[in-house]
């Protein structure tokens, strides 16, 4: 059963991929993510894992970190959706583009990791 830590743990990893230390390496990916993970991006196309790893650990070795000072998560929900599974949804603002998001979690004996995630525009 998912209770208030685990529910502050996983709304502390989003937006996914944007949330962690300045200049973060493959291993901080590989370890918020499941092997399997995947994700669907707003065109509608989707990214493997290897994918998603390779473009956010370009842009951070590039020094090109996300400035997220100005973004605003929306109406955060966690729900539990099985056995130790979380789906975490909200709407992000990133000035004047806003999109609904989800993404779904798995704790394990490593903590959580993110299984699918998908972003979608709205407005």
């Amino acid at each position: 059963m998912l209770d208030d830590s685990d529910a502050a743990t996983v709304l502390a990893l989003e937006p996914i991929f944007h949330r962690s230390p300045p200049r973060s390496g493959r291993q901080v990916f590989e370890a918020m993510t499941a092997p399997d993970y995947f994700e669907v991006g707003a065109s509608g196309r989707v990214y493997s894992r290897e994918c998603c790893i390779d473009v956010v650990t370009g842009r951070y070795a590039r020094g090109e970190e996300p400035d997220d000072s100005a973004w605003q998560v929306v109406d955060p929900q966690v729900r539990e959706v099985g056995d130790g599974l979380a789906l975490v949804t909200y709407e992000l603002h990133q000035g004047p583009r806003v999109s609904r998001r989800a993404t779904l979690w798995r704790r394990g004996a490593a903590g959580w990791r993110a299984l699918y995630h998908q972003g979608t525009p709205a407005g």
